[in-house]
């Protein structure tokens, strides 16, 4: 029986040879391994890829929230006690990083066909003490930002991007990533391995036109400092090593080929897949604007597809079984004021019935096949 792995990195060996093992021996050989000039290459670089004005590399994705949102505090921007507006079906670390920063998570219901921030439903979300969005571009498509930015200039709000899942996603034939339309102050990106563009153990970034918080963010990561052993602000020990930010600097110039393997299986898969018992979500009119590092279907008996397709041999993953409104971390935070929402049955059917299939740039055509037919059969 074929065998379809949820996701294989086996792609990486072959497309970069020898060269990503050369990347990390010379930083072995170069004795230096934290902010050196590996990760300044890459800073440089993957703004550059973004048509951004500056890019800090952190020690995670959950941190380049964080950092970011803290960085707005330290400007005065934002004040302790802020709500910031988050969808409800997003992972759990965008809201966590709201909180740590200081703020308060205002869940918004998604768009059920994009699983996107709802626009139509920000207004309503609003009360006195909103002062931010901090938009999500789930599964690798972007979410609305052109109108996301128009509401937020309507209300002076600061606009943010959870960029983790989009690495290369396109707004327009300009725009690399939403930020670059000036729709938000900054963007947040995970390298964790299997992202679009993974490191080999953890990384984050965040990519900004703003140089006063591109700074801020940069000391805040290093102890708060900004030279060295005199420390400005309380910060926090978050840094790109060395060895992550030379494997980065190695992958990314095959990121678009890359995302666009990732394409080419999304198109099939929405052409192809044709059973009334799976919802798929809609394409997006700018293909580019997808780099589809999931792949989610919809089925109202999602346990026996996963186990139909695991007997067939292809793995599938949830994303997100429990929204985080229902996590038990957050029990009690709506009474205590630390998290604020109303009913969100469109998050929690998303959770009772999202399935990822495979999907990534190793796939092969047969592989495809496999399960756009497997689903077919399902009954």
């Amino acid at each position: 029986m074929l065998q379809v792995p949820f996701y294989s990195l086996d792609y990486v060996e072959r497309d970069l040879g020898s060269s990503l093992g050369e990347s990390v021996d010379a930083v072995l050989k170069s004795n230096w391994y934290i902010r050196g000039t590996r990760c300044t290459a890459f800073e440089e670089s993957f703004a550059a890829y973004c048509g951004a004005n500056a890019c800090v590399g952190v020690g995670n994705g959950l941190d380049a929230l964080t950092l970011m949102l803290r960085a707005e505090i330290v400007l005065g921007r934002l004040a302790i006690g802020d709500e910031i507006i988050v969808p409800a079906n997003t992972f759990v670390a965008t809201v966590l990083a709201v909180c740590a920063a200081g703020l308060v998570p205002v869940l918004v219901e998604p768009d059920r066909d994009t699983c996107n921030l709802d626009v139509s439903r920000l207004e309503a979300a609003c009360s006195t003490k909103t002062r931010g969005i901090l938009a999500v571009h789930l599964y690798g498509r972007l979410a609305d930002m052109p109108a996301i930015g128009e509401f937020a200039k309507s209300r002076d709000l600061l606009v943010f991007e959870d960029a983790a899942q989009a690495h290369g996603a396109v707004l327009d034939d300009r725009n690399l990533i939403a930020s670059e339309a000036k729709q938000s102050n900054a963007a947040a990106y995970s390298f964790y391995p299997t992202k679009n563009l993974g490191a080999m153990g953890d990384g984050g970034a965040v990519v900004t036109d703003d140089l006063e918080l591109a700074q801020v963010i940069r000391a805040l990561s290093n102890y708060g400092s900004i030279e060295k052993y005199v420390n400005r602000y309380v910060g926090v020990n978050s840094r790109l090593d060395e060895i992550q930010a030379a494997i980065l600097l190695a992958k990314l110039p095959h990121l678009n080929e890359w995302n666009s393997r990732r394409q080419e299986i999304a198109a099939r898969y929405c052409a192809e897949i044709k059973n009334p018992l799976v919802r798929l979500t809609n394409v997006p009119e700018n293909p580019q604007s997808h780099v589809w590092h999931v792949f989610p279907v919809f089925c109202e008996r999602r346990d026996e597809l996963q186990k139909f397709l695991k007997d067939r041999g292809i793995d599938s993953l949830i994303h997100y079984p429990i929204p985080p409104h229902l996590q038990e971390a957050f029990a009690g935070a709506l009474s205590r004021g630390e998290l604020r929402h109303g009913p969100l049955p469109i998050a929690e059917e998303l959770a009772c019935t999202e399935l990822s299939i495979p999907m990534g740039p190793g796939m092969t055509d047969e592989q495809v096949a496999h399960v756009i037919e497997s689903i077919n059969i399902f009954v």
